[in-house]
């Protein structure tokens, strides 16, 4: 339930980015409406007003517009705001500050500390985390998804020159491309994500067949879900649900997916989640 006076939001996005589709796969759970704007990935003038400068961004207008970053910063901040009352999302908002990092090449990141935290009182945690262990878990599975699942999408989708065009079709086809830039993005950029996956498969230690890193994540996460839970969150999806779906729902139509749904037993859950998705979609 929206506290009074409502949220406006406002998501810049790739379609095709899992953790785009993290965010969008939360707001439809819990029925928030919301516009969407499509980012153009290679001009990104629609997000020229920020200095962060890539996607998911949503602003959310709660009295004056508040712009968050992160996919799993916009999360943990919308949902603390759903439940508590007491607090504005601009105070919210503060307890995930950017911190800028150094990698191992030097290269300058931002970092967002707490981003798995809900910010909640003791009376609102165990309202909604009855036991320690079930906010332990949470969190535990809502980093896996970041950290190691969104880490196997490119490498399958773009496993061959044949998927990585497929994909790239799709790409152009959903996002937001000019005639010409549509053309020579599905060319070029399916030829250069075909390589860069094969980087990315090296980088993240993946096996020569990376669908078998795909299909070990997944079974993975139904056997940490259980036979006893429809979904990990019990009786209805929790975050960890939702960042899981939101990251394997981008591959639907292209090859890899099919070969998930054959190869693994991740059918059941993942139907679960869309007739539920598609119950509470605004």
């Amino acid at each position: 339930q929206l506290p009074d006076g409502g949220l406006q939001l406002t998501l810049y996005q790739y379609k095709t980015c899992p953790f785009c589709s993290k965010v969008r796969t939360f707001l439809d759970y819990h029925g928030l409406p919301y516009e969407i704007v499509e980012v153009n990935p290679i001009m990104r003038k629609e997000i020229k007003f920020s200095s962060y400068r890539k996607v998911p961004i949503l602003v959310a207008n709660a009295g004056s517009p508040l712009q968050l970053n992160d996919s799993s910063v916009i999360i943990s901040a919308i949902k603390t705001y759903l439940i508590s009352k007491r607090k504005s999302l601009e105070e919210i908002v503060s307890f995930y500050p950017p911190m800028k990092t150094i990698s191992e090449k030097g290269k300058e990141t931002l970092e967002y500390g707490n981003k798995y935290w809900l910010m909640l009182d003791e009376k609102e945690t165990k309202r909604i985390y009855p036991v320690k262990e079930v906010r332990v878990e949470e969190m535990k599975w809502r980093k896996w998804a970041d950290d190691w699942l969104v880490h196997l999408i490119s490498p399958n989708v773009y496993r061959t020159p044949r998927e990585a065009l497929a994909s790239f079709d799709y790409i152009v086809r959903e996002g937001k491309f000019g005639t010409m830039e549509g053309f020579f993005a599905k060319y070029m950029g399916a030829l250069a994500m075909f390589f860069i996956s094969k980087r990315l498969k090296k980088k993240h230690n993946l096996q020569d067949n990376v669908r078998e890193d795909l299909y070990e994540a997944v079974n993975e996460w139904v056997k940490a879900v259980g036979k006893h839970r429809l979904f990990m969150g019990g009786s209805q999806p929790n975050l960890a649900d939702l960042a899981v779906y939101g990251i394997l729902r981008v591959m639907e139509g292209l090859e890899a997916f099919d070969d998930m749904m054959v190869n693994t037993k991740i059918q059941p859950w993942y139907q679960r989640m869309e007739e539920v998705i598609q119950k509470t979609e605004f």
